[in-house]
């Protein structure tokens, strides 16, 4: 004898109801809602508060004194401003050599040969160690007295070049070793970018006689944007905020010539030299800035490419 259920109320009803119609649609958010909190207090916010931060003459601790837009005027005439913006462009247009290079390594380590786990793992090596040991790392490459780099140019009855003492090659030393981490991480994007590459589509490129670049430039690059814009949006992120390798290698030296804007941002808001909180946060929103135009502009293009398919 089966024992007799209460009727269920028309409010019960519909409360069940209303949560097994949008229980596919409420779960996904209900799992972002932490993320998405984090992100907000962690992210967005701190972003809008730089905006007003900047228009602060604040030393951190005192009372904060608006001064409108004059943090902004000062950058305009303030030549180490143009000298850490300068070399974040050279930053921005070397650091991009990581995503070929990367693209071809993947390509020599995606072969079937011997030996090939020893020689994935040897490339993979940079991108698992810390920035701080690849900077004390190519230090001592760079020493002119004991630096490896200086003893191969002895080979060649070249003489010692003190590539972290000359304003003329500091910078492009410090790319070099940040170079070293940025494309094996473009490596690593490739190398899963080409399990995804359709065997059938190759097939047909043979078929047609394609080989070496036109089969690489017409069937596998084209199959590989998604990896593409990631790296894109990652190494420009990257070189835009450079900052523990010049703190580790030159600490900004040569007199202020190896600056990027997050190290001058760092050095005028929180170091001995500075506690100028409103001027650094004015840094800030333009290497804000800067980087925000190159993000959107690869989202757009990734945005229309989608829509035209």
């Amino acid at each position: 004898m089966t024992q007799a259920t209460l009727p269920d109320t028309h409010a019960d009803r519909g409360k069940r109801s209303f949560w097994r119609r949008n229980q596919i649609a409420i779960s996904p958010w209900l799992f972002l809602a932490p993320g998405v909190i984090f992100f907000l207090i962690y992210v967005i916010f701190p972003v809008f508060q730089s905006f007003q931060i900047s228009t602060l003459r604040w030393d951190g601790l005192g009372d904060p004194e608006y001064i409108g837009l004059e943090n902004y005027r000062e950058l305009w005439d303030d030549p180490a401003f143009y000298v850490s913006l300068k070399n974040n462009v050279l930053w921005l247009l070397l650091y991009l050599l990581a995503i070929p290079a990367g693209l071809f390594i993947a390509l020599f380590l995606n072969q079937t040969v011997t030996g090939i786990r020893l020689y994935k793992s040897l490339f993979f090596f940079p991108f698992v160690i810390s920035q701080v040991v690849v900077g004390l790392v190519f230090t001592w490459f760079y020493d002119p007295t004991f630096g490896l780099l200086n003893v191969m140019l002895g080979w060649f009855g070249l003489g010692p070049i003190n590539v972290l003492g000359d304003p003329t090659y500091v910078t492009y030393g410090i790319i070099a070793a940040g170079l070293w981490p940025q494309t094996a991480y473009c490596m690593i994007l490739y190398l899963t970018g080409l399990n995804g590459v359709n065997p059938e589509q190759i097939e047909a490129g043979r078929l047609d006689n394609a080989r070496g670049w036109r089969m690489l430039w017409h069937i596998i690059i084209p199959q590989l944007k998604p990896a593409t814009f990631i790296a894109f949006v990652v190494t420009i992120i990257g070189a835009l905020r450079s900052f523990d390798l010049i703190s580790v290698m030159t600490n900004g030296g040569p007199f202020g010539e190896s600056r990027v804007l997050s190290f001058y941002m760092f050095e005028v808001a929180l170091s001995e030299y500075g506690f100028r909180m409103g001027y650094g946060a004015a840094i800030a929103v333009v290497l804000f800035l800067i980087m925000l135009i190159f993000i959107a502009y690869f989202l757009w293009s990734m945005y229309r490419e989608t829509r035209g398919r």
